[in-house]
C-alpha cells in the first residue's frame, strides 16, 4: 500500500496589509449637495512564501466623486497566509482564486466600510462577490487569450 500525504489547508493569519485614504477635495467637497458617484474595483493577487505556503491578497479600491472631484479614495490590502500542501497541481489555482478569496474578502468588507465611516462618510458596503464565477470568467478569458496567440499572463480581476 502506499501511502498517500492527507491534503492540508490551514489559515495561518489573516491581516489588513495596506491601507489608505484620501480626502484630496476636503473641506470644500463636503459642503456640495450632489450624491457622489461610486467606483468600487477589486483584484486578487497569490504568491508563495515558503514551500506549501502562500499569501492570497485581496485589494479593494473605492473612489467617491462629485462630478470630476474625488470626494474620497479608499485603497485597502486584505491578505491571509495560508498553509496548502499534498493537493493535486490542478486544484490549487481553484483554491487560490475561489477559497482562500472567499475566507479574506469579509475582513476586507469590514475595514473598508470602517474606514469610509471613521473619515466622516456614511459606510460604503462591498457586495458580495461569487469568486467562483470571477475565477471562471478568468479563466475563459485565459483560454480564448491563448487560443489566438494572446498574452498568457494572469489577468487581473477587476
Amino acid at each position: 500500500m502506499a501511502d498517500t500525504p492527507e491534503p492540508v489547508f490551514q489559515i495561518q493569519r489573516i491581516y489588513l496589509k495596506e491601507s489608505s485614504l484620501e480626502q484630496p477635495n476636503s473641506p470644500a467637497i463636503l459642503l456640495e449637495q450632489e450624491q457622489p458617484t461610486v467606483d468600487i474595483q477589486l483584484g486578487i493577487h497569490a504568491s508563495p512564501v515558503a514551500e506549501g505556503v502562500f499569501e492570497v491578497t485581496v485589494t479593494g479600491t473605492v473612489q467617491a466623486k462629485v462630478k470630476d472631484k474625488t470626494v474620497f479614495l479608499v485603497e485597502a490590502k486584505q491578505a491571509g497566509i495560508f498553509e496548502i500542501r499534498n493537493l493535486p497541481e490542478d486544484q490549487m489555482g481553484a483554491i487560490m482564486g475561489i477559497a482562500c478569496p472567499q475566507i479574506v474578502y469579509p475582513y476586507l468588507r469590514g475595514n473598508v466600510a470602517d474606514l469610509i465611516q471613521r473619515a466622516g462618510f456614511p459606510p460604503v458596503h462591498l457586495a458580495e462577490i461569487n469568486f467562483q464565477a470571477m475565477y471562471e470568467q478568468q479563466q475563459l478569458q485565459q483560454a480564448q487569450q491563448s487560443a489566438v496567440g494572446g498574452d498568457t499572463q494572469p489577468a487581473t480581476l477587476n
